[in-house]
């Protein structure tokens, strides 16, 4: 089993605490998002996990504390970890809550010296082309950041802001226009002009990109839970489905997310797992790190559902 770590919450940057927890205890709650009251049980072992992915737009707590704990465990039972780490060029008006961003990607530089080669992969996502943000301005952007990253980072993963309802309604007009085919494949081949000099493989994520010929371009198709990266650094072959659950596009293997909904304080305007600022902030608020759910405790009305899962290591699958 593959652990997503999660595209719900901002987990490495808020709640390290509760995952060493979990790790230690060896499985964790999750609340179904159309369920809320029927919780599933995930085990959190050695025996069933094949690799953790991590998905952050400010890691740190990741190098220190309980969350170095949690990825020093991990190392222990030999399940392999990345980070997802998205560092993007916009400022407070659109991401209220990140540091700077020399601090960041100086954090990317420091978590990748620190881990090996590998498992820190950058996130240039979502792409946004509105007002200050204009296509000139991603060109010259991206490649100050690749530059910077370069011998860091081995892959860049990229997508175009895609409207959800509920961030376009907060964004107050500054990410609430999709980027046209044209722009797109115009960056696009941009963005894989810069990733060639610096050394970077270039991966889209949900992206058609028209009738841009990948083979050429050097784009290559995402996967974002990426078992081969897994397989790598796990020195050990998976056999895994693609995600069914994801996005048309999606090349992610099948994984389990243990984060929740609506729990992120970044505040991020276009975010999509975040319903509204007020109420991240109530859900941050009310977690505890003892419980065995993110937010909040189980109650006598929830039911607890064991979740069926598996090793998938080749030569190894072992059923919990």
């Amino acid at each position: 089993m593959i652990v997503s770590a999660s595209r719900r919450t901002d987990l490495p940057a808020f709640y390290t605490p509760w995952l060493y927890r979990r790790l230690c205890e060896g499985y964790a709650l999750t609340r179904g998002p159309y369920r809320p009251h029927r919780l599933s049980r995930v085990p959190l072992s050695a025996s069933v996990l094949d690799g953790v992915v991590f998905w952050s737009k400010n890691p740190a707590p990741l190098l220190e504390g309980p969350g170095r704990d949690a990825l020093a465990l991990l190392k222990s039972w030999g399940v392999p970890f990345y980070v997802q780490f998205t560092i993007t060029p916009y400022g407070p008006e659109l991401e209220p809550g990140l540091p700077g961003k020399g601090e960041l990607l100086r954090l990317f530089r420091r978590m990748a010296a620190a881990w090996g080669p590998g498992r820190v992969v950058w996130r240039y996502d979502p792409v946004i082309v509105s007002g200050a943000y204009t296509a000139a301005y991603h060109r010259e952007r991206f490649a100050q950041m690749a530059a910077e990253l370069a011998g860091a980072a081995d892959e860049c993963v990229f997508s175009f802001l895609d409207l959800y309802p509920k961030a376009k309604a907060r964004s107050a007009g500054l990410a609430d226009r999709e980027v046209p085919a044209a722009v797109q494949r115009e960056l696009a081949l941009s963005f894989a002009e810069t990733a060639a000099k610096t050394g970077l493989r270039l991966r889209s994520c949900c992206e058609a990109l028209g009738m841009l010929d990948r083979a050429q371009s050097g784009i290559h198709p995402g996967a974002c839970v990426d078992p081969q990266r897994l397989e790598r650094l796990g020195g050990f072959s998976l056999r895994v489905h693609k995600d069914a659950g994801q996005r048309l596009g999606c090349g992610c293997a099948e994984s389990v997310d243990i984060g929740m909904y609506t729990s992120c304080t970044h505040g991020c305007v276009y975010c999509y797992a975040t319903a509204s600022a007020k109420k991240a902030a109530e859900n941050r608020a009310g977690h505890d790190p003892r419980s065995p759910l993110l937010v909040g405790w189980p109650g006598p009305e929830d039911e607890i559902v064991p979740r069926a899962a598996a090793s998938h290591r080749e030569g190894q699958l072992r059923l919990f």
